[in-house]
């Protein structure tokens, strides 16, 4: 579905996205995970033929996003991570525009039924300025619907958001899932990635550090750690390969140990010696 070889894009002689390489396949919710300026959203506009990189290809669904932005337009929907809505048109009136522009068949059908995807559609002769910020997210996300695009590009879709607006956004993306379309996300929340993503690119500082699926990433550094303050209030911690290695680890430790599963947080900090903000 997407295959990037070595894209590499510089600004100010700092390179943002640094000789990236990965495919992914069809059907898949693809995760790119790591801090702000990591480059992820770089990444994202290259992909979407938003930004031209400065070296290396990229394909998606067979186009060049070189050579057939327009081709990869007709199949693909994008969430930015900004809020370009129009905050003086109600909602319908958002997806009436967007949809005129990229000529939807069944136009007016088609709003009602995005609407309903993400639970707008008692609110869609409201405002946009009345709208809250989870309601702005959701619509954003009904826009990148709106083409019954192929790949979903979501930059960073439930920034900002409380848990459970979040968690009513993840299961939206989901839901694109089942419908059989390829969903590619940015994140810098562990949890968010964790619940969602069948494979993750781990981002630092434009390069990518590791790509799996979550159980090959966790097995990398251990699949438990144990771990306890020391008598300096310092966190210690061992990376353990089973639990019963962790419990023989934890039986010579102080007390208030605690043995736990390995997640992508660890799996980050190992790889990256940064901590997700």
């Amino acid at each position: 579905m997407i295959q990037v070889i070595n894209l590499t894009k510089t600004y100010n002689g700092k390179k943002a996205v640094d000789a990236v390489t990965f495919t992914l396949e069809k059907g898949q919710i693809f995760g790119l995970l790591g801090p702000n300026g990591a480059g992820k959203t770089t990444l994202i506009r290259m992909l979407t033929a938003l930004t031209k990189p400065d070296s290396g290809t990229c394909t998606v669904a067979s186009f060049d996003v070189r050579q057939n932005s327009a081709g990869l337009k007709k199949i693909m929907g994008v969430m930015p991570q900004e809020n370009n809505l129009d905050r003086e048109l109600t909602a319908y009136e958002n997806l009436l525009i967007y949809g005129m522009l990229h000529r939807v068949d069944n136009l007016h059908r088609r709003i009602h039924e995005t609407l309903g995807i993400v639970g707008l559609s008692e609110r869609k002769d409201s405002l946009v300025s009345h709208f809250s910020g989870g309601m702005q997210r959701r619509l954003l996300l009904a826009r990148s619907l709106m083409t019954s695009p192929r790949i979903l590009f979501l930059d960073e879709p439930s920034i900002g958001l409380d848990p459970q607006i979040r968690r009513q956004m993840w299961d939206i993306i989901r839901k694109a899932k089942m419908d059989r379309r390829t969903v590619v996300i940015t994140t810098h929340y562990i949890e968010e990635a964790e619940a969602l993503c069948d494979r993750v690119a781990i981002l630092s500082k434009g390069k990518l550090i590791a790509l799996d699926s979550q159980d090959n990433l966790k097995a990398q550094i251990g699949e438990y750690l144990v771990e306890y303050v020391d008598g300096e209030g310092h966190l210690v911690q061992h990376i353990c390969q089973s639990r019963s290695e962790a419990q023989t680890v934890a039986a010579r430790c102080e007390d208030g140990v605690t043995i736990r599963k390995s997640n992508l947080e660890d799996v980050f900090i190992k790889l990256t010696g940064e901590r997700l903000e």
